[in-house]
């Protein structure tokens, strides 16, 4: 007759850990299923609006845009002081004409010399696809230019800087 082999209490505490071990293994697999993946979102820090303009036409308009090109311009209200604010379009386009009209009363200022006034500049534009509004004092640059003989004088835009 043979005599059943005795199990050593060492291979039953082996073979319990062995169970534990594939039930942790098999409880961490079924977790990890569950979760949804892991995104990485890299976050863009917000670039204050900067401008910039470049003179047309000799002086008669100024195209201001945007130093970065991630932002686009969507209209600004340009203000002088004791005027209407003067609307300007997502083109960027500040005529000549609209600035003399705001500067009623400056009739006696030097011909042929460029002189500036403070201007309120409040922008709104888009970035990273948000909505965004700036505003900031510049200095815009003008010069008061001869007519010729039939004619008074008009204005011409010089530039416009921070």
């Amino acid at each position: 007759m043979i005599e059943p082999r005795r199990i050593p209490t060492g291979e039953i505490i082996a073979f319990a850990a062995l169970i534990v071990s594939a039930l942790g293994v098999w409880i961490a697999w079924k977790s990890s299923n569950n979760d949804q993946p892991t995104r990485v979102v890299e976050q863009h820090q917000a670039i204050p609006l900067t401008l910039r303009a470049k003179r047309e036409d000799d002086g008669t308009r100024l195209n201001i845009s945007p130093v970065e090109s991630s932002h686009a311009l969507e209209g600004m209200t340009i203000t002088l002081p004791g005027a209407s604010p003067i609307s300007v379009g997502s083109d960027g386009e500040l005529s000549a004409s609209d600035v003399e009209a705001a500067l009623k009363g400056r009739e006696n200022e030097p011909k042929n010399q460029t002189l500036s006034v403070r201007a309120r500049v409040e922008a709104r534009y888009v970035e990273m696809g948000k909505e965004r509004k700036s505003s900031g004092s510049y200095t815009l640059r003008y010069q008061w230019k001869s007519g010729g003989l039939f004619s008074g004088r008009s204005l011409h835009l010089v530039s416009l800087s921070r």
